[in-house]
């Protein structure tokens, strides 16, 4: 059974450690973007008012993973730009994987979003996936 939360915050001394969840694999992706962008900001402030496409490839799921919440970091501290919504699609490209998501968010507005903390990266350190339960859960450290 999925917890009601999309992801929950697990111990760690210094940095993020997170756990998101998901019934696909594309879900629990999106999910561990949702919880990076809470992690930055008051999420539920941020309104649905422009769409964009993000993507990202690795050559197995944990690269897919990491490469995944750089870009989607990058989208929030180069472009300023936050988002709440994310419709992953992941595919096989050879043995390599891609990942599409389709965005909602809009341009920060610190005054609005109420930024929380600096993220300087996604780490491989303790980075996990698996299927468990009829379920998916990604782990991950984010560096603060």
């Amino acid at each position: 059974m999925i917890p009601k939360e999309r992801y929950v915050a697990l111990e760690h001394t210094t940095d993020a450690y997170l756990e998101a969840y998901g019934l696909t694999l594309e879900e629990a992706f999106g999910n561990a973007a949702y919880a990076l962008m809470s992690t930055l900001v008051d999420i539920n402030r941020v309104e649905k008012t422009s769409e964009g496409i993000l993507s990202a490839e690795g050559h197995d799921l944990e690269g897919l993973l990491y490469n995944w919440l750089e870009i989607v970091l990058l989208r929030a501290t180069v472009d300023m730009y936050v988002i709440n919504d994310f419709d992953v699609r992941i595919t096989r490209k050879g043995d390599d994987f891609e990942l599409t998501a389709k965005t909602l968010g809009e341009i920060l507005v610190p005054e609005k979003h109420h930024p929380k903390i600096e993220i300087k990266a996604a780490t491989y350190h303790q980075m996990e996936i698996k299927k468990a339960d009829d379920k998916y859960v990604l782990r991950f450290i984010l560096d603060l």
